[in-house]
Formats: structure tokens, C-alpha cells, sequence
């Protein structure tokens, strides 16, 4: 039998009111957005480990990161896995979609790799294996390193957004 331990990570998506989390690398999440850390810094991934471990028993490690998001109104999620080359960039597939960009927000996780997303303003943030990440609507995605990641979307929007990039693959 393997003893290694079965990692079980758990997100939580709710529509309540949060509070401001305690610690300085977490993202305070209020009125359906996204607002800077004490440091004055948007945070949108979370690494594995500084996920609070909430259960922990021989075999099993269950963590949780909550207020991960709102998911509020959103419909159906699809539950996505992409496997990404370095080089690979989004920003010509999102030609003519508004501001150029994919309008649908994803929380997912990185498997291995690592990303690079831009948003509307031009922020760049890096994403790497074992972080967890939301990215709202209105992003690029360049790939840094080969990835594998898993991401949950809602599914009418991301739907219209991959059907437009095969759209721009066939030219």
C-alpha cells in the first residue's frame, strides 16, 4: 500500500459578504471585486502551502481558501484542463472581442509551468505550479513555461470565447 498522503484541496465560492482576511498576502474580496492587500497590492493566486490546512489525519490534508470569488450569477461552470506550450500567446485569439481580451473570469490551478496574465490596465502578474489563481474578465495569457493547468469557468461565456478563438485559428 502507498503511504504517501492524499492532498484534497477544497475552494469555496459563496455569494455572502466577506471579511477582510487576516493575513497580508490574502485579497480582500467585497462588493463583487477584487481590492488590494494591506500592502496595497491585488493578490488574485494563492500558493498550496500558505492555503490554511484545516483538517489534517494520516492520509489526508484538507485545506481551504474561502472568499476565493464569487461565483454569484454566473450559470453553469465548466470544469476546464489546458495543456500549454511556452510561446503560446492569447493576445492575437482575442482580436475583436471587447478591449481585445477574454471577458470571462476562471479560477483555476497550475499544475506545473508558469503563466503570465495581463489585465486591461496593463498589470502583469505571474502565476506558477501549485498556485491557485482568479483571473477576472478582461485578461491575456502568455505561457512562460510549458503548463498544465485546471481551471472552472462559467460555461456560456468561455464557451463564446474558445468558439471565437477556433474562429481566428481557421482565419
Amino acid at each position: 500500500m502507498n503511504n504517501r498522503p492524499v492532498i484534497l484541496l477544497v475552494i469555496y465560492i459563496h455569494s455572502t459578504s466577506p471579511v477582510l482576511p487576516e493575513t497580508d498576502a490574502a485579497v480582500a474580496f467585497q462588493g463583487g471585486q477584487f481590492h488590494p492587500n494591506q500592502l496595497g497590492e491585488t493578490i488574485m493566486k494563492i500558493l498550496k502551502d500558505d492555503i490554511e490546512v484545516k483538517m489534517q489525519i494520516p492520509g489526508a490534508i484538507i485545506r481551504q481558501k474561502t472568499d476565493f470569488g464569487d461565483a454569484t450569477g454566473l450559470g453553469k461552470i465548466s470544469g476546464e484542463y489546458f495543456s500549454l506550450s511556452a510561446g503560446v500567446d492569447t493576445t492575437p485569439l482575442f482580436m475583436v472581442l471587447e478591449g481585445n481580451l477574454c471577458q470571462c473570469p476562471h479560477w483555476g490551478y497550475v499544475i506545473s509551468g508558469q503563466l503570465t496574465t495581463t489585465d486591461s490596465e496593463g498589470i502583469e502578474e505571474v502565476v506558477n505550479s501549485n498556485e491557485l489563481f482568479y483571473w477576472p474578465s478582461g485578461h491575456n495569457v502568455k505561457v512562460n513555461e510549458d503548463a498544465e493547468i485546471v481551471m472552472f469557468s462559467p460555461q456560456q461565456e468561455h464557451t463564446h470565447v474558445i468558439n471565437h478563438m477556433i474562429e481566428k485559428v481557421k482565419g
